[in-house]
């Protein structure tokens, strides 16, 4: 049995890979665990929760144990409790001030790995006829310190009334899409990585 017996009580005992059995499930025929039975609810099995705590260079030569999506926002924090793209609880405890990009892996000190993927979520996609109306409006964006992704067809940014009126009065063609949004990081946007 998967269970220490200490006095008249019982502990739940660790067996490896994230994974506890709760003595209590079984049905023992004693006053003590009957009593027991009836007061605990039944668990028979109760993950821990793995804590990734470091972003690494290089990727590992396995599949990842889990992926996560995340949106634009959530990427940017350092500590953060969510749910694996497959449903498994998973907490980031990361470095201040890392922001997350997609394809980005992270490692737990156990050594398990998940990879990070850029999720859908509503845009504005803005795109011209020619490069310099682009370029503009990607200056006027910028002096609006607008979290801003930029490529050389079109920008994306978060919908907004404000900023969609704006560009529609200097020409530009705006299109309501879900997509994964990847903002530029400026100037001071922190890519760090830890070697491991």
């Amino acid at each position: 049995m998967a269970f220490r017996n200490l006095g008249a009580r019982l502990y739940p005992m660790n067996l490896g890979l994230g994974i506890y059995v709760n003595p209590y499930s079984f049905k023992y025929k004693s006053p003590i665990t009957d009593m027991l039975n009836r007061l605990v609810v039944s668990l028979d099995f109760v993950p821990v929760v793995p804590v990734f705590t470091q972003r690494i260079d290089t990727p590992p030569d396995i599949a990842p144990y889990w992926c996560l999506s995340l949106s634009a926002e959530e990427r940017t924090r350092s500590r953060l409790h969510c749910k694996s793209d497959e449903g498994h609880p998973l907490y980031l405890q990361l470095p201040r001030g890392l922001t997350l990009k997609d394809g980005d892996w992270l490692r737990t000190d156990q050594g398990q790995f998940l990879q990070v993927r850029a999720k859908a979520e509503p845009v504005l996609t803005v795109m011209a006829d020619f490069p310099l109306a682009l370029l503009q409006a990607a200056y006027h964006l910028g002096n609006r310190h607008v979290p801003l992704e930029i490529t050389a067809n079109y920008l994306r940014l978060a919908p907004d009334p404000v900023l969609r009126d704006m560009l529609t009065h200097r020409g530009l063609k705006l299109h309501d899409e879900v997509a994964p949004f990847q903002p530029e990081l400026g100037a001071y946007g922190s890519t760090e990585h830890h070697h491991h």
